[in-house]
């Protein structure tokens, strides 16, 4: 692992996704620093204090977010502990080869990352081929909804939904927590104003009775 091209080839890759802002950026540097003091092996175990200390963020909520955007856009792979005494893992994407390919070495086997898309090699064996699976979708915790929603109420709901449905938008399997989870607060604002509309509506009519007409 040369330090100096795996650096510049994440940069190089973060200048061209607009997605991206300051708080990934100082997030994947503080990552990339855990990882070089594990000697850029893979997986690393991280801790949200102290990723947040060195990667300067705030907020628990901005801190879980790029790590699951991180995650979803194949930058990294986040599996989120949830044992408190237990440390989170990250597997960090070699960019060092090409700034469009990333590998990464995930229990003795080889993952390739090909522009944003992780894929699948075989693995010859003289039995059968055997294939390495990741998953992009990461079952958020409530505590992370509970940071994004800054509503507990309404984050309970939005979890307890969608653990029971399986965590399906319609017919399909969730990618995105965050997009779903924005989505969950405009229907809740829309319902709500219609709502209030209606009321007002209703105790408001503009109209005249005659009430010398018997019931």
């Amino acid at each position: 692992m040369n330090y100096i091209k795996q650096l510049s080839s994440a940069i190089e890759k973060f200048s061209e996704d607009d997605r991206l802002n300051t708080a990934h950026v100082s997030l994947y540097l503080a990552l990339f620093q855990l990882w070089n003091l594990n000697r850029f092996k893979n997986p690393i175990s991280i801790n949200r204090a102290e990723v947040m200390k060195i990667s300067k963020i705030g907020s628990k909520g901005t801190y879980h977010r790029c790590l699951n955007d991180f995650n979803n856009w194949s930058y990294l792979k986040y599996e989120p502990s949830h044992n408190p005494l237990k440390g989170s893992i990250v597997y960090m994407f070699n960019f060092e080869t090409s700034i469009e390919q990333a590998s990464v070495q995930v229990e003795g086997q080889l993952l390739t990352q090909h522009s944003g898309q992780v894929s699948e090699p075989s693995i010859n064996n003289t039995n059968k081929e055997k294939k390495l699976n990741i998953k992009n979708f990461i079952i958020p915790t409530i505590e992370e909804i509970k940071d994004f929603f800054k509503n507990d109420l309404e984050a309970e709901r939005f979890f307890n939904y969608y653990s029971s449905n399986g965590w399906l938008v319609g017919k399909n399997k969730m990618k995105n927590w965050n997009a779903s989870a924005k989505n969950w607060l405009l229907n809740s604002k829309t319902n709500t104003a219609n709502y209030q509309k209606e009321k007002t509506t209703y105790l408001h009519v503009n109209q005249d009775k005659d009430y010398s007409i018997p019931l």
